[in-house]
């Protein structure tokens, strides 16, 4: 009798990990896929996919189950995924993250949202989402956002043995690095205790969306603009780098801060605002006006060259980037 709660046509049970590269997905990949072979004798396979393997760029990793008496002969991108773990919520501004699901699929959000507000955010029209607060975890235990999403994960995969995994997690670490057992298991422990999920079905008379493939191009010889000029990839104003923020960002006291540029001179990504006005003397200078989040990727370079804590390594809340934004002052770019 089979372990696995349904399979597709070719016999697999399909989990797929949206994520930035950093948070570790392509390493919950592979504990999962052991834990599944190793743990729950069954035949498994985990693979990931990324571009530049740039921290905070997107990432998936792509898992596969099925019975001993099946063959994996399909390394391809999973499609169809019965359960997705969205390791960062904002992923859902560029990546269309819920892709190929099904009516009853089930998708596993690290975020401090309910389900119902997630459900619009992702315009999500069925199955089960299911909510934990992997970042929050990760940050009271001291570890990392991937073994909060493994114990959801395990709670949701409940042919999947969470005891078999702790061991994993003790055989990866406790050589080298005997001080984060505790910590990552807590954190796991946590993650798996802390899922909170509901269910939703299909409201009567509507459908699944189409499915549509992963790599099918956006664009095309009907959809792309006049002249065939891509104007959002690589572009300056348009880019958005809130994706790449892993749950702190730096909040700015316009009160401390003496203007000396030292958080312009390590930013990586201009989010500094600044606006010429007269000083005291009535003599030309640069004021700093405040912190531009859009192309702010939360690596707080910026709070460890601060001469005089202006600014300061705090929490993301949720609305605190969009609500404190000063944005740039681009002379060409339309609102």
């Amino acid at each position: 009798m089979s372990l696995l709660p349904r399979w597709n046509e070719l016999g697999f049970f399909e989990i797929r990990l949206e994520s930035i590269g950093g948070l570790g997905a392509n390493l919950a990949g592979k504990m999962l896929a052991e834990a599944g072979v190793m743990g729950a004798e069954l035949n498994g396979v985990s693979f990931s996919s990324y571009g530049s393997e740039k921290k905070g760029s997107p990432v998936k990793a792509h898992i596969r189950f099925c019975d001993l008496d099946t063959r994996i002969r399909d390394t391809s991108p999973v499609e169809r995924p019965h359960v997705i773990g969205i390791f960062h919520e904002n992923l859902s501004r560029t990546v269309n993250v819920i892709s190929g699901m099904y009516e009853d699929s089930i998708v596993l959000v690290n975020s401090r949202k309910t389900p119902e507000e997630l459900k619009e955010k992702l315009k999500l029209k069925s199955g089960t989402i299911a909510v934990v607060d992997a970042t929050g975890i990760a940050l009271e235990e001291n570890n990392r956002v991937n073994m909060a999403m493994l114990g959801g994960l395990f709670r949701l995969c409940g042919f999947l043995d969470p005891e078999f995994m702790k061991g994993v997690v003790r055989k990866s670490l406790e050589k080298k690095y005997p001080g984060a057992v505790q910590p990552a298991l807590n954190t796991f422990q946590r993650g798996y205790d802390e899922v909170s999920f509901q269910t939703f079905a299909l409201p009567e008379g509507e459908e699944m969306p189409g499915f549509v493939r992963m790599d099918t191009p956006v664009l095309g010889y009907e959809t792309q603009p006049i002249g065939g000029l891509i104007t959002n990839p690589g572009n300056s104003i348009l880019k958005d780098l809130s994706i790449s923020r892993a749950g702190r960002l730096p909040h700015f006291a316009d009160d401390k801060c003496i203007h000396c540029a030292a958080c312009d001179n390590v930013c990586p990504d201009y989010c500094f605002v600044w606006e010429e006005q007269p000083d005291k003397k009535g003599r030309p200078q640069m004021f700093l006006q405040g912190i531009d989040y859009q192309y702010c990727k939360g690596c707080l370079k910026c709070v460890q060259a601060c001469p005089t804590a202006a600014l300061t390594g705090e929490l993301e809340e949720e609305g605190y980037a969009d609500g404190t934004r000063v944005p740039h002052r681009f002379n060409l770019a339309i609102s």
